[in-house]
């Protein structure tokens, strides 16, 4: 695998990772939402993470093509289908005629968690991007000497 190809790949990931802190900021930021231009209660939203193909541009290609190197990346975000949670809050303009308000069924101990385990994975595609970095440079000084 070429350093270019670790580029790409570390790249990739850290924008998956972006993409999975924005979602869970999101879902965070509308945990008390009841009412959306769509009507009813803000649904939670999750990202569903696939993979592509890596394109190789080596002598090796057909090898590395056999040995299924993809890299990341969001294939879609997913509305929740889980029921709203309903709450006694008679005041609310979005309470129905029992008093109940329907409210996004958001955990934000969960959110937290997908958030640090996102900064985290992020982290770590810069530490391999930054990596790549330094051994193309030094790949490179080899060359100059």
């Amino acid at each position: 695998m070429s350093l270019l190809t670790s580029f790409n790949l570390s790249s990739a990931g850290m924008s998956v990772q972006k993409d999975r802190l924005n979602v869970a900021a999101e879902n965070l930021a509308n945990v008390s939402t009841t009412r959306t231009p769509e009507g009813g209660p803000y649904r939670k939203k999750s990202l569903m993470i696939g993979s592509i193909p890596v394109g190789m541009q080596e002598s090796f290609e057909a090898y590395l093509k056999k040995a299924d190197v993809k890299a990341p990346q969001v294939s879609s975000v997913q509305k929740s289908g889980e029921d709203f949670i309903s709450m006694y809050d008679p005041q609310n303009p979005d309470a129905d005629t029992k008093g109940f308000v329907k409210m996004p069924n958001i955990s934000t101990t969960q959110e937290m968690v997908n958030m640090m385990a996102a900064s985290s994975a992020y982290e770590a595609n810069m530490s391999v991007f930054s990596e790549a970095k330094t051994m193309f440079m030094r790949t490179l000084d080899m060359g100059s000497v």
